[in-house]
């Protein structure tokens, strides 16, 4: 014991061990106010690291200026040489409206399914427990906006008008699981285009589900994906998004394939809402039009009946 104590070192060190301890323990208990010593270390810590940050920010500084130079000149040329393409694709895009409009005053056809009128909006609501299924917007009734109107971004398709007051309208997202929400899209596969469903939302992948593909459709990862204007509802030419994954369905009749979407569903502030100017089936004729093939199946059986009347044989 005696010689314990007569280690001073080890004394030392034990009763700064011990003072540590106590000073962690007393500056982690909660308080309102800060003590005076440690208001002098954090000031003391600050002066210190502001003289050495200044030369350190300084020298960083300039290194990134040099680097952002030389990044500004080789995105100056990248955007130069996009320019020169987009200058091309503008002169082909105008080429083919003149072709499109001369084609439709041959057949004297004044709507086509890519005719829209659009409406902007802004997003004026989001329920967290709904985030991926229904926004909100600042423009309803009042403004002309009705259901199933579509609803887009700069990016793409979002989605559809599910209700509409005065002055406010609800959206029904395309992530929305809701098997009733369905979108009639075409593959752009560079030749015919391919017809199929954007039917579901898959959770864990977190991507739309394009359903009803032909078996034998030549449709690959990297295509794009558009609204057809079939379904009455959205115009043609609306962007969807772009294929990630082809796989068989449950029956292997038909594939699937995962759609990753052209807009962001979760950072959503504006929006266009789209009317489609060219006409859809009146509800009368669509029923005409559902009830035509019950009608067509009646007609053999009656017709054998007169064969029977007749004494012919079936």
């Amino acid at each position: 014991m005696p010689h314990f104590f007569s280690n001073k070192r080890l004394i030392i060190l034990m009763v700064s061990i011990i003072v540590l301890v106590g000073l962690i323990g007393f500056s982690m208990r909660e308080r309102e106010a800060v003590t005076w010593p440690e208001k002098f270390v954090r000031d003391s810590t600050g002066i210190v690291q502001f003289v050495f940050s200044q030369p350190a920010h300084f020298a960083a500084g300039f290194f990134g200026d040099i680097r952002d130079h030389l990044q500004v000149y080789e995105e100056n040329q990248l955007l130069k040489s996009r320019l020169d393409e987009y200058a091309s694709l503008s002169a082909e895009l105008e080429s083919v409206k003149q072709e499109n409009d001369t084609l439709k005053n041959m057949i004297d056809a004044d709507e086509s399914l890519t005719d829209y009128v659009m409406r902007s909006a802004l997003v004026i609501h989001r329920s967290p427990d709904r985030w991926t299924e229904t926004i909100g917007i600042n423009k309803g009734q009042q403004d002309g906006v009705e259901k199933d109107m579509a609803v887009v971004t700069a990016q793409g398709l979002i989605g559809k008008i599910q209700t509409t007051s005065e002055f406010t309208s609800t959206v029904q997202l395309l992530s929305d699981g809701n098997r009733t929400n369905r979108v009639s899209a075409m593959v752009n596969t560079g030749e015919a285009p391919v017809y199929a469903f954007i039917e579901g939302w898959d959770e864990e992948r977190e991507g739309l589900m394009l359903r009803k593909i032909e078996s034998d459709a030549d449709v690959e990862e990297g295509q794009t994906v558009m609204t057809s204007g079939l379904g009455g509802i959205f115009p043609r030419g609306l962007a969807i998004g772009e294929i990630t994954e082809v796989e068989p369905d449950e029956y292997g009749l038909t594939y699937n394939a995962l759609v990753e979407p052209a807009a962001n569903f979760y950072n959503i502030e504006q929006v266009n809402i789209i009317e489609r100017t060219s006409d859809s089936l009146d509800g009368e004729l669509q029923m005409e039009a559902d009830d035509g093939g019950e009608e067509e199946d009646e007609e053999p059986v009656e017709l054998q009946e007169e064969d029977f009347e007749n004494g012919g044989t079936p």
